[in-house]
């Protein structure tokens, strides 16, 4: 059974929750709506996703896309802080930050990631990460509504885990291009719609090829491969917190084929939206 986590029960405070836990057991299947950062200190475990197992070492760096799932196996004196982000935040404007946009859309969406990704940092930079979410996570519990303070514990967190890697020349413009950046709106409001990247092309006026090419170059997914990731993660949400029957669910997100829709769900996501939906549950806070 995969726990599900939802945004509503969580973010009471604002956008961004943290927490810090030290392990001595492991931690279920779950998955949740928004999206997790979780930064390993000391001890031992193994990371599980739908991909496989890894052994998780001090200085590991997870990120976890909405829908996707994740657990944590044989953990011994296992040190996890938990920084979490709104779907609603994601989508706004930490994506037109070019370093934030690897580390939060292209790297756990690309390559067969399916949702998640894990960075390397120095343990120093892990344990400096995880004072700035032990931090977030005392002003939550005191009832302090900072919300610039806790923003930057955010920023803080975001930024060691961008410094672990060597940025690409493209990856310090400082913004992302007009055109990428009204197509990726348009997909966002509207997943359900049948674009084609004519369309798309046309209503920025482009060319479809150099469009395809521009938005690689700052998503490292095609349109339509960024399109099918957004339906899937809505998807997801519509299947743990909806009654609709799996074939209305995939037709709501813009996939009317069931066949196709569990096929391109499965590739997404590492389950078909059955299994997906079975192996959910909401989970209920005391």
């Amino acid at each position: 059974m995969v726990v599900t986590l939802h945004e509503h029960e969580l973010f009471t405070d604002g956008p961004v929750w943290g927490g810090l836990h030290h392990l001595s057991t492991g931690i279920e299947p779950h998955t949740h709506d928004f999206l997790e950062i979780a930064i390993i200190g000391p001890g031992g475990g193994t990371h599980v996703t739908s991909v496989g197992e890894r052994p998780l070492r001090h200085g590991d760096a997870i990120v976890v896309r909405p829908g996707a799932w994740h657990a944590f196996t044989g953990c011994a004196g296992l040190t996890v802080a938990n920084c979490c982000l709104s779907a609603h935040a994601l989508r706004a404007e930490l994506y037109r930050l070019p370093l934030l946009r690897r580390l939060l859309w292209t790297d756990p969406v690309s390559n067969g990631a399916r949702g998640v990704a894990v960075r390397s940092l120095d343990p120093p930079d892990a344990d400096e990460a995880i004072e700035q979410i032990a931090r977030l996570q005392r002003d939550l519990r005191a009832g302090r509504r900072r919300p610039g303070r806790m923003l930057g514990h955010l920023i803080t967190v975001l930024g060691i885990m961008a410094d672990s890697e060597e940025p690409e020349a493209d990856a310090l413009e400082s913004t992302v291009h007009p055109a990428v950046a009204e197509t990726i709106e348009r997909l966002e409001a509207a997943p359900s719609d049948q674009w084609r990247l004519d369309d798309l092309a046309r209503a920025v006026n482009l060319d479809p090829a150099y469009l395809g090419r521009l938005f690689g170059q700052y998503t490292g997914l095609t349109p339509l491969g960024f399109l099918a990731r957004v339906r899937a993660e809505r998807a997801a949400a519509l299947l743990v917190n909806s009654t609709l029957p799996v074939a209305r669910v995939g037709a709501a997100v813009g996939w009317p084929d069931p066949t196709y829709f569990a096929r391109r769900f499965k590739h997404l996501v590492g389950l078909t939206p059955t299994e997906y939906r079975h192996r959910n549950r909401p989970i209920t806070r005391t």
